[in-house]
């Protein structure tokens, strides 16, 4: 059998890592012959394909990004792609498709399977928010960059007395955030499951000043929105799957701030930092045993299937069953963290 695999949508620490194994476990357990899909669902709309071996694989582990690149391509956006998607799949001779992607990759991958393209999906999302799975592999990388930047704002926020605001990914869900705020002892963390009152975080930051506390640190995921507003986007631009460019709700609350209260506000947005870089060891483990376990249910001929983490067990969900939902935040866990607000 010739398998291919392919990474769709944003990058995530772990791309490398599930390729890897799926390239490995199908050459060495299954005798398989593997061929790399070069920048996602385009490169099947355009027939880019790659050859894949032990000797390309080695040493990725490591590394960030994606050996085949990565792209928000969608076929059904483009003239007669489905159709030359299956074209170039059967030109190719591929038996099946390993597709590595959150939701709108797995949504292609759904609708392809309808038309008979035989696929098996990965979750990949730095946001965590894939239902049916307990984690996406790159979240963990995420939330460790994330900390380590509010460790090294905290410094700076405290010998100049500013109030420090840090931007983090999380379009519709708040997990980097909140889990980083947590870990990295935020006063204020604001996510999008929760719209927030400005007059409540200047009550809390003025707590702390009233304690002596000349400085504050607010996480606040990038899709966070004040109550009765929207969302704040970096420009009018949609990509092909209609999601706006989000970001600048760190300076909307950094101007708002210094209107109500005599203190002085640093924004930093972490964007795409989040995304690059060396994956966790959390992340390796996690990618390495989805891409082995993607490939065991091509061997069983199981097809339309995700993998998944269910507690400490690698399991496998139907992909029509996730795809549309979203896995919004533990509001338990933000009712830990408010304890620590202000």
């Amino acid at each position: 059998m010739k398998i291919g695999v392919l990474s769709g949508g944003g990058d995530a620490p772990g791309i490398n890592a599930v390729i890897r194994a799926v390239v490995r476990h199908g050459i060495k357990s299954y005798n398989y012959d593997m061929i790399g899909i070069k920048d996602g669902w385009s490169g099947l709309i355009t027939g880019s394909f790659v050859s894949l071996n032990l000797d390309i694989i080695s040493g990725i582990l490591p590394k960030g990004g994606s050996i085949l690149g990565t792209s928000r391509t969608n076929p059904f956006k483009t003239k007669d792609g489905p159709q030359k998607v299956l074209n170039n799949t059967k030109k190719q001779g591929i038996d099946a498709i390993v597709v590595i992607g959150g939701d709108d990759t797995l949504t292609v991958a759904s609708k392809m399977g309808d038309l008979g393209l035989k696929v098996v999906a990965v979750p990949k999302t730095i946001d965590n928010d894939l239902v049916g799975t307990d984690y996406t592999f790159g979240f963990n990388t995420a939330v460790s960059i994330a900390t380590q930047a509010l460790d090294r704002l905290h410094t700076t926020a405290e010998a100049h007395h500013r109030i420090m605001i840090i931007e983090v990914m999380g379009r519709y869900t708040g997990w980097i955030a909140l889990q980083s705020g947590i870990a990295g002892g935020a006063d204020v963390i604001l996510i999008p499951e929760k719209p927030f009152d400005i007059d409540q975080v200047c009550k809390y930051i003025q707590q702390r000043k009233n304690r002596g506390k000349t400085f504050s640190l607010i996480v606040v995921a990038e899709g966070s929105k004040p109550k009765d507003g929207k969302e704040v986007c970096y420009g009018s631009c949609k990509d092909e799957f209609g999601h706006p460019r989000l970001g600048g709700i760190g300076y909307y609350l950094g101007r708002e701030i210094e209107k109500k209260l005599d203190m002085e506000t640093r924004v930093v947005i972490l964007g795409h930092l989040q995304r690059g870089g060396t994956p966790t060891a959390y992340d390796r483990i996690l990618a390495t045993r989805y891409g082995k376990a993607a490939m065991d249910l091509i061997n069983q001929q199981k097809y339309g299937l995700m993998v998944t983490l269910k507690g400490k067990e690698i399991k496998s969900t139907p992909l029509k069953t996730i795809l549309g939902k979203r896995k919004t935040v533990d509001l338990e866990l933000y009712e830990l963290a408010e304890i620590f607000f202000g």
